[in-house]
């Protein structure tokens, strides 16, 4: 007789938009075919899931894996490997590589690179001034996680500052396009705040109206031209209130990194390792992420994994590079949150499973339902756990959170039914697939 299933998860508790729930998840052929009492019920592979708790699978719709050109310090298959030792099942990554993600070729060089990731993908487009035309195509094909502008600079040479520019840029979007929102003339007028070797003046020069001023005229253009925008790693106090009564038009991003490290500790502590952009602030700022947080403002988290080599990050600041790896950390350093009463395990899985479903459009994801891709995170909340450094799967080999112990940890991650990783170990194999969207105008 035929096993029924592929594979059956029996006696955990899982948790999903209705609620904390103990039901079995039965999967075949890649998506889950029935929940409830499946007692009486085989299958090809059996996990006891008991005590353990089942989350859709964690979508981090913000990680840099620096392929192509920069595969010094990360590519594809190292950082989905940093990925699904983390609980990620699905990752959007971002156009700054070189060369630059800003045609369909270059979108489908990366989509074929991509097959031999360990977790499903979509690729943002860079938005530039020479593909404005292109737009509405780039953001319709297969892997595309539609577009991306940086409006101060970082990492990479995409930068579009100029009002004109940006203004045409929102007006062409079909797709909610996401957006780094720093003001570039406040970031040159202030450069010589910078202190050679004090990476803590990258803040001090950074400050809260060079993400203010982005964010205002970020949102000024999308409700001019009725369009919806999404403000990435939002860290200061300013922006969330005004973003509180602009949710129309803007989704607003959170990272861990600033909902969890302070100024001046993390500087004092980690030195140019803390260093990001936009930089973490002090905790006005980040009591403010939290409040919003609390209030329904923040849609979606994200973890900007931004790896550097440990020779890039140890250049003197300011020649040190802004960015740290967070894709893996996402989940156990939100889960001790969650343990801490910071938030709910429910409000969690919004944050990282339903809500990328909603503000996204994604197809088959998100959500632990019949008919769905069998992406599930397999968490223990009460293990304890030190992160280290010899953990990271990230080719450059460091966390901001070296050191620290965390309660709440990721066991297991299975992608489109298929067992990733379990206790630490990846299981592979690599079977990566882009995204798929839903159509929207």
């Amino acid at each position: 007789m035929t096993d029924p299933y592929d594979l059956l998860l029996r006696g955990g508790t899982f948790v999903n938009h209705d609620g904390r729930t103990q039901r079995d998840i039965g999967i075949q052929a890649g998506r889950i075919a029935a929940l409830g009492d499946l007692s009486g019920v085989t299958a090809v592979e059996v996990i006891d899931a008991r005590g353990l708790h089942i989350l859709p699978g964690v979508i981090d719709t913000q990680v840099h894996f620096r392929e192509p050109g920069l595969e010094h310090k990360e590519d594809l298959e190292t950082g989905s490997r940093a990925a699904v030792m983390g609980g990620v099942t699905a990752v959007f990554e971002m156009p700054n590589t070189k060369p630059l993600t800003t045609s369909a070729e270059a979108l489908a060089d990366k989509v074929a690179r991509a097959r031999r990731m360990f977790c499903d993908f979509a690729f943002y487009v860079g938005g530039t001034r020479e593909n404005i035309g292109n737009m509405p195509a780039l953001e319709r094909l297969e892997g595309s996680a539609g577009i991306k502008v940086f409006m101060g600079s970082s990492t990479g040479d995409l930068l579009v500052d100029d009002e004109l520019s940006l203004d045409r840029i929102v007006a062409r979007i079909w797709r909610r396009a996401a957006f780094h929102a720093e003001d570039e003339a406040r970031l040159r007028e202030r450069m010589g705040l910078r202190r050679p070797g004090d990476p803590g003046s990258h803040l001090v020069w950074r400050d809260e109206q060079v993400a203010l001023i982005a964010t205002r005229r970020l949102v000024r253009l999308a409700e001019t031209h009725g369009k919806r925008v999404h403000v990435l790693h939002v860290s200061t106090a300013e922006e969330m209130a005004f973003l509180a009564g602009h949710k129309d038009w803007a989704s607003v991003e959170v990272t861990p990194h600033h909902l969890t490290l302070a100024a001046p500790e993390c500087y004092e502590r980690l030195g140019t390792y803390a260093q990001m952009n936009p930089p973490v602030r002090d905790e006005r700022h980040r009591d403010a992420l939290w409040a919003a947080l609390r209030a329904g403002v923040v849609d979606v988290l994200g973890s900007d994994h931004a790896p550097h080599t440990r020779e890039e990050k140890d250049h003197p600041y300011p020649d040190s590079h802004s960015g740290m790896t967070g894709v893996q950390t996402l989940v156990p350093i939100m889960l001790d949150h969650v343990n801490a009463g910071r938030l709910t395990l429910e409000r969690f899985v919004d944050l990282t499973s339903h809500g990328p479903r909603r503000l996204f459009g994604i197809r088959g994801k998100g959500q632990i339902a019949v008919g769905y891709d069998a992406d599930l995170t397999v968490v223990d909340l009460k293990r304890r756990q030190t992160i280290s450094n010899a953990w990271i799967k990230s080719r450059c080999g460091w966390s901001p959170y070296d050191g620290i112990t965390v309660q709440g940890w990721p066991v297991g991650t299975i992608v489109r039914g298929r067992r990733v990783m379990w206790e630490g170990e990846i299981t592979g194999p690599a079977h990566g697939e882009p995204i798929r969207f839903l159509e929207a105008g």
